[in-house]
């Protein structure tokens, strides 16, 4: 007879059990009837972040935000696609919808960062990335905005790199307006876009503006 293996004990990881006993201990503690309208009345956010998966980067810390503030989407290099209704699967899009469309949330914005590996991985060909399912179909994008460079951009590659990061920022909050929900809003004036990138190592913060890219004042 075969004897059977008996399934694995699921266990978190040690570091973050730690961290969750931290947040019980603290803010939860502080903000326990923040938690408990949360909870019993739903979220209303105001704004729809989209992010990059990066661990550097989390917007909730960038923004010091508290719980139910930010509706958070992240995904590799913070990239939202064109509108495109089909019968397969948009995780992206869904995300937009339903906090567009349900929450109804005033703001979205697109913040990219410094050093991303996504749009390096798509655009810079010292990058070592092993051959993957998902990734190159997903920057895909990227890669068509490297043509779209300056030569003086494309010849240097700090400036390449940090030049796509921002165009990339810029593409998303074109593909953004694809979608007629999100259009409809804005014209109406019921929906603002917006376009950020968080330099890592500075703690700097730019904002899309009419002029282009401009530090957004810390203090």
């Amino acid at each position: 007879m075969i004897r059977r293996m008996p399934d694995p004990v699921p266990t978190l990881p040690p570091d973050l059990e730690a961290g969750y006993r931290r947040f019980r201990s603290t803010r939860f503690a502080l903000e326990r009837r923040r938690y408990r309208e949360l909870g019993e009345g739903g979220q209303r956010p105001a704004t729809i972040v989209i992010a990059c998966s990066d661990s550097r980067s989390a917007p909730e810390t960038v923004f010091d935000a508290g719980p139910g503030e930010l509706f958070v989407v992240r995904n590799v290099a913070a990239l939202v696609p064109v509108y495109a209704p089909d019968a397969t699967s948009h995780a992206a899009s869904a995300a937009l919808e339903f906090a567009v469309v349900v929450l109804g949330v005033s703001s979205i914005v697109v913040m990219g960062h410094g050093r991303c590996g996504g749009i390096a991985a798509a655009a810079d060909d010292r990058a070592q990335v092993p051959a993957t399912d998902f990734i190159g179909t997903w920057v895909a994008g990227v890669r068509e905005l490297v043509a779209t460079l300056d030569p003086a951009d494309r010849a240097d590659r700090d400036r390449r790199l940090l030049v796509l990061e921002h165009r990339s920022v810029e593409q998303s909050i074109a593909n953004l307006r694809t979608f007629p929900w999100i259009r409809s809003r804005e014209k109406a004036g019921g929906l603002v876009l917006c376009g950020a990138w968080f330099d890592i190592a500075q703690g700097e913060l730019q904002v899309l503006g009419i002029d282009g890219w401009t530090p957004v004042p810390a203090s």
